[in-house]
């Protein structure tokens, strides 16, 4: 009885100690990767940082002009969070899917490192069997026959090798290695990517997914935060049903974008169903990375070219606030059709500069405060 009493005392304990101390999946990660992920924890205690994706690339009117960001242009400051997308470096070209060069987005990220902010990363690749194809075309089963394939899958390793010597090319002044999160194969509940939903099976998305982030640590990668993000999703069984495992996954976060329907008349209603629902999700996101203790995150949501004028503060903070979620990233101001952050003019500014000074959201300053990638004050 006593021995039995002891071993259930030292589980617990080990129990207790390893809760909270929010370490990396990778063992080998850089003592500013830890770091961070610590200071994602606590900071999301705190408040939610605010992220836009290529914010300092390109707006609204303007293309790479130093300094410049449709976000700082409007509150005078840049987001807390920066997104990039990886897209096309696999297949050797200098710019990425969107137009970005890789070197211009190198020195982007090295910015919002040395202002204390987060860099995050997607990767919206070509197809490793058939590289010509995007992301977009659909070709059923290639995570299947990837496997099957020697000479696609050393291609699929040609390309993580090229994705690899990118990320550690990543410094900060010191040489040290910068810190990013990186959000590989997402929106799978979805089927509009070939490793969506029905063009795989749960445990071959499993093996794609196990298989990138293992390669990615044995090449050294060792500044990756792996985040896990899922499209829309019903139930927690739903959210985990590719989960690859906690040994895989940093972060666990999803997208979801707000779309008005045709009918105006309908668009209060669908306003609210579209809050009430995201944020269903956010809840259960809450208990699946408390219990795994993970970061988690709404890593892509907005609404296109935001007709409506209080957006930020009536649809945006009633499904983050409170919510625990470590950032909330909106997409790109791609074109007069296609953005999602206010850029001068526009006419959700106003409601942005209050979603703005709310203490508890987090843009450049505020995040730079928290020294992310310092060691988190022991308590």
């Amino acid at each position: 009885m006593t021995r039995l009493f002891l071993a259930c005392f030292l589980f617990l304990s080990v129990a207790l100690t390893s809760y909270g101390q929010a370490l990396p999946i990778n063992k080998k990660a850089t003592p500013e990767t830890k770091n961070l992920y610590a200071n994602l924890q606590r900071l999301a205690k705190k408040g939610i940082m605010f992220g836009h994706q290529d914010d300092l690339a390109y707006g609204i009117g303007w293309k790479y002009e130093p300094g410049r960001s449709d976000v700082k242009d409007v509150v005078g400051e840049y987001p807390a969070v920066a997104g990039w997308d990886l897209g096309h470096l696999e297949i050797g070209k200098p710019a990425n899917l969107d137009g970005v060069p890789f070197e211009q987005m190198r020195s982007f990220v090295q910015e919002i490192y040395a202002k204390g902010g987060l860099n995050t990363f997607s990767w919206h690749l070509n197809n490793p069997l058939d590289p010509s194809k995007t992301s977009w075309d659909t070709m059923d089963s290639t995570i299947q026959h990837l496997f099957k394939d020697p000479k696609a899958l050393k291609r699929y390793e040609s390309w993580l090798d090229g994705l690899a010597t990118f990320m550690k090319s990543l410094k900060g002044p010191k040489g040290e290695l910068i810190p990013v999160v990186f959000r590989p194969l997402h929106e799978h509940t979805g089927s509009w990517f070939w490793w969506g939903r029905n063009h795989c099976s749960p445990q071959e998305y499993k093996q794609m997914w196990r298989f990138t982030v293992d390669y990615l640590r044995k090449k050294k990668a060792n500044n990756l935060l792996f985040a896990y993000s899922t499209d829309r999703f019903t139930s927690r069984e739903d959210y985990l049903e590719r989960y690859p495992g906690d040994d895989y996954v940093d972060i666990v976060g999803f997208d979801i974008y707000h779309r008005l329907p045709q009918d105006t008349t309908q668009t209060a209603q669908a306003t609210q169903t579209f809050i009430k629902e995201t944020r269903q999700m956010v809840e259960t996101l809450r208990q699946i990375g408390q219990e795994k203790n993970k970061v988690w995150t709404l890593s892509e949501t907005g609404l296109e070219t935001l007709p409506l004028a209080d957006w930020w503060t009536n649809v945006l903070t009633p499904i983050v606030q409170d919510a625990g979620l470590s950032y909330v990233m909106v997409w790109r101001n791609g074109r007069p059709d296609h953005y999602y952050a206010p850029y001068p003019g526009q006419k959700s500014v106003p409601d942005f500069k209050i979603f703005h000074r709310n203490p508890k959201v987090f843009f450049i300053n505020k995040a730079a405060q928290e020294q992310l990638y310092a060691p988190p004050a022991k308590k």
